[in-house]
């Protein structure tokens, strides 16, 4: 009976990290289609603009290098 206690952990615990890192994926991804039609919305693309898509796409790609790895 003990036995089966940490085994249901773990799996909690890596749902839970996988469903974490999934809203995030998924948040990173509207984050920039946001940017990227801000950005465009007025027709050409300033300093800034290329800055802040630039900073959320190397985020992003840093995001997906978090990904939890499954033990099973």
């Amino acid at each position: 009976m003990n036995d089966q206690k940490p085994s249901e952990f773990k799996e909690f615990v890596g749902n839970l990290k996988n469903g974490i890192w999934l809203f995030g994926l998924s948040s990173w991804v509207f984050g920039i289609t946001d940017r990227s039609i801000a950005s465009f919305a007025d027709g050409y693309l300033s300093a800034l603009d290329l800055m802040q898509l630039f900073t959320a796409a190397t985020f992003f790609m840093a995001w997906l290098f978090l990904k939890p790895v499954s033990k099973i």
